[in-house]
């Protein structure tokens, strides 16, 4: 298996080449996964206050670092593709604060110390594209203002990180079709970083990191970092989706974690 920094390497290289596709389907506020799901639950947690600093790591198109500015943030906006920043920054903002973008790489704790102090820090749907997180949460520990928090929101372990198989049936039961949808998962603790496609139709696959919740969460508490608040968004009954096998069928089952981790 290829080491974390080879792994690092050809990651930036898969993300540049893909981050035209990956601004048009996030445009300015979002594609609906994370109008739905993610962004709710992470401003719901973060309680953010106008005028906090905050550092957004591995912000991609600055979808989410956009969104705080306009509620007052001060942001300060990373990713470690100099592609996306470049469509971050072409992007704008329409009200707020100016962000503040710069190409740093979430497993660069040297650099990232180096941004300086936060009241928050977000990390939106990137922990499992990411080789080594202990970095970024060791750098967290040091940044972090009192009363800070790290709030972060990643494919769920338990259903959306471990390669799902999702199924559709139909029975007759006494005359009446039922239809019934699903997932099924054959593997969780133990899975090695593999490619997959993060959006349908995009040009090209990138690596996921599957971890465990104990493996997640406990390199999180290794740096000093406790959790204080968690939510699992999914998708509420009634969503419409012309596709047979889609989250949006399944309003039990999260695809996301969203979490708030505090200093210990």
């Amino acid at each position: 298996m290829q080491d974390k920094q080879t792994l690092n390497a050809e990651s930036k290289q898969m993300w540049n080449a893909k981050a035209a596709f990956w601004d048009s389907l996030h445009g300015d506020e979002g594609n609906r996964f994370h109008r739905t799901l993610v962004a709710p639950s992470i401003e719901r947690l973060l309680v953010l206050k106008s005028g906090e600093r905050v550092l957004d790591v591995a912000c991609g198109n600055g979808v989410m670092a956009r969104r705080l500015a306009a509620l007052g943030a001060i942001v300060t906006a990373v990713d470690f593709s100099a592609e996306l920043i470049e469509r971050a920054k072409a992007r704008g903002q329409q009200s707020g604060h100016p962000i503040d973008y710069r190409v740093v790489d979430a497993t660069d704790q040297v650099a990232l110390v180096a941004l300086g102090q936060f009241d928050a820090i977000v990390c939106t749907m990137a922990l499992m594209d990411i080789p080594d997180i202990a970095p970024l949460f060791l750098a967290a520990r040091q940044m972090l203002r009192p009363e800070g928090r790290f709030v972060f929101a990643t494919a769920h372990p338990a259903f959306n990180s471990n390669n799902p198989i999702f199924y559709a049936e139909m029975e007759d039961s006494n005359g009446q079709l039922i239809h019934t949808r699903g997932m099924k998962i054959n593997k969780y603790l133990h899975i090695p970083p593999m490619k997959a496609l993060g959006a349908i139709d995009e040009p090209n696959p990138h690596y996921y990191y599957h971890r465990p919740l104990h493996q997640l969460l406990g390199e999180a508490f290794q740096a000093g970092l406790v959790l204080n608040g968690i939510e699992e968004a999914a998708y509420p009954p009634g969503q419409e989706d012309n596709r047979a096998l889609s989250w949006r069928h399944l309003s039990q089952i999260p695809p996301v974690l969203v979490g708030r981790l505090i200093v210990n």
